[in-house]
This record gives C-alpha cells, sequence and structure tokens, in this order.
C-alpha cells in the first residue's frame, strides 16, 4: 500500500510556514497559485502528461515547506521542480525545452494570466518573438539556475520525490459508483478536473490528506455538479474516509475558484497580469512596513534568525 500514500507535512511544518515565514499568509497563498499554475502551463506546453505537472506541484509545494519561497525566484523553482520530476519518469524534458517554455511563459506576449484578468482585452495582441528569445548567455544562465536547484531540492526533501496521486483511484470510484446513468466519459473529466484545481489550493490539500481522500471528495464534488443520485448510506466510509474530512475537503475544492476571482477583482497581485516576481513581493513587504531579509517586521527578528546571527557573531570574534 506505500506506492498509494504519501508522506503528509508535519503540524510542525506547517506551523513553521505560517507562524515563522517572512512571507504574510495573503502574499503566501498568492505566491503558491500563481507558481503552481505556471507549472501547469509549461506542462501543457512541453507536453508532457498530466501525471507529470501533478507530481511536479506537489514536488514544489514539499520543498516550499522546507526552504523559503523567498530563496530564489519562484518561476525558477516551477522550472527545477517540473525538469526533475520529468528527468525521473517515462518523459524527460530537454533543458533548453524547458527554459524555452518558461521565457514564453513569462514574457509580455505570454496570455496565461492576461486572459484570467477581470478585464480581458476582446482582441489580443499577436505574439512579438522577440520578448521570448532567449540568448545563448540567458540560456546558459537559466540552466545553471534550474540545475541547483534541482539539487536544493532533491536534498530538501531526502531525496524522496514519490508522489502518489489521485487521478487513478478516482476513476476506480466512479466505476463502483456507476453514477446511475450518467455519462461516463464526461463524468470523469469533470472529476479530474477538480482533483487538478486541488493542486493550485493553497490549503496545501496534496500535502495534509491522502490520495483516496482527495478522491472521494472529487467524487462528491462531481455527483453534486451532475446532480446524480447517491447512495442514502454514508458511502464514503466505505473508501475509509469520515464525515469530517469529507466535508473540508468538498469546502475545500469548490472555494478555489472565488478566492482567486476575489484576489483578481479586488486588484490583488493575480490581477496585475504577468507571472508574480520577487521583486514585486519584496516592494509589496516594504510598503508594509516589513523587512524582507528577518521576516518579520522591521527591528523584529524570528528564533532561526536569531540563531543564524548569534553563531555568526561568534564565529566573528573567534576570527579576531
Amino acid at each position: 500500500m506505500a506506492h498509494m500514500t504519501n508522506p503528509l507535512a508535519t503540524v510542525d511544518q506547517l506551523y513553521r510556514r505560517t507562524s515563522f515565514s517572512a512571507l504574510p499568509s495573503d502574499l503566501q497563498d498568492t505566491i503558491f497559485f500563481a507558481t503552481q499554475c505556471l507549472t501547469q502551463a509549461a506542462g501543457v506546453l512541453l507536453r508532457v502528461p498530466q501525471s507529470v505537472t501533478a507530481q511536479a506541484n506537489v514536488v514544489l509545494a514539499r520543498y516550499w515547506l522546507v526552504d523559503s519561497p523567498l530563496a530564489h525566484e519562484f518561476s525558477d523553482v516551477s522550472a527545477a521542480a517540473l525538469f526533475l520530476v520529468a528527468k525521473l519518469g517515462a518523459h524527460p524534458c530537454p533543458p533548453r525545452d524547458v527554459c524555452n517554455v518558461y521565457a514564453y511563459l513569462l514574457s509580455p506576449s505570454s496570455l496565461l494570466f492576461q486572459a484570467a484578468s477581470p478585464s480581458p482585452t476582446p482582441s489580443p495582441p499577436k505574439p512579438d518573438p522577440s520578448t521570448y528569445y532567449l540568448t545563448e548567455t540567458a540560456y546558459a544562465s537559466f540552466h545553471t539556475r534550474i540545475l541547483s536547484l534541482e539539487a536544493r531540492i532533491l536534498y530538501a526533501l531526502g531525496f524522496d520525490t514519490h508522489v502518489a496521486l489521485p487521478h487513478p483511484l478516482v476513476v476506480t470510484y466512479l466505476q463502483t459508483l456507476d453514477f446511475l446513468g450518467q455519462p461516463r466519459a464526461e463524468v470523469a473529466r469533470r472529476a479530474v478536473a477538480h482533483l487538478n484545481a486541488a493542486l493550485l489550493s493553497p490549503q496545501l490539500l496534496y500535502l495534509t490528506h491522502q490520495p483516496h481522500a482527495i478522491a472521494v471528495a472529487a467524487v462528491y464534488n462531481v455527483a453534486r455538479d451532475a446532480k446524480a443520485k447517491m447512495p442514502e448510506c454514508a458511502w464514503w466510509e466505505v473508501f475509509d474516509v469520515d464525515r469530517e474530512e469529507l466535508g473540508f475537503l468538498v469546502v475545500a475544492m469548490r472555494s478555489l475558484e472565488g478566492w482567486a476571482r476575489r484576489q483578481r477583482e479586488e486588484g490583488e497581485p493575480l490581477g496585475r497580469g504577468g507571472m508574480i516576481t520577487r521583486g514585486f513581493v519584496e516592494g509589496e513587504m516594504r510598503k508594509r512596513g516589513l523587512n524582507f531579509g528577518n521576516g518579520g517586521p522591521e527591528g523584529e527578528v524570528d528564533e532561526e534568525t536569531a540563531l543564524m546571527q548569534s553563531l555568526d557573531q561568534k564565529a566573528d570574534q573567534m576570527e579576531e
């Protein structure tokens, strides 16, 4: 059964992410959502199976539990995670293809985030190849960063890149329930769409719940969308999921679309167009009076940073 389960995030990891990170929670959520969307788009352009892209999404989320998102450019981490997962499977991607795809997605010619803007242009301009042309120097620099980050991700995760996905399970569950005459292909498509959307959730559903629970929640959402008549008994218990866990997952999956829409309508970073960058986050944190380097307001230092500063001071004293 080990190949059907995932190592879940610990309480300490989740607490550290929310309490000791240098980023406010709203910026953390925005960065996570935008970066996961970028990874999904890159997987489509690289023509790798969705299973590869989904595993890269999960690996990236696990890495950010260990290392701060502010340590590297967000797009570089996305590219490194996708490159790493593809390399370990049956669909490796040439480094140049990865670099070219990300150069396009990060260019003004990309419509990835502009299409989701609250006021999209009726006739978007034609792509300008000069905006995403990658010189040999730029390619070499990007390639070097990806290889460096690949090693950091592997080290941070203890070289454990195993990811079990709920996608195969949801098809089995749908076949078991039969959905009382509903078109199987359409139902399966909707279920997979719910699973893919859950990858983007800032609530880290794939890090806090096992694949079978996420699959059951997707089945429940599909049944609700299709107004299918489900068994009157607690059918989810057959798949080893309790009511409380199912309720949380169902609400989390269905709330994602509304959260993203509010972000764009309220002028949050998701509505800016283009990929959010570390430079933008630095500026946003300065506007809020936060220090980009120490993880809190000006003058405040978290416990880890204080310990490292103390060790540095002692090392300097010993050298003197």
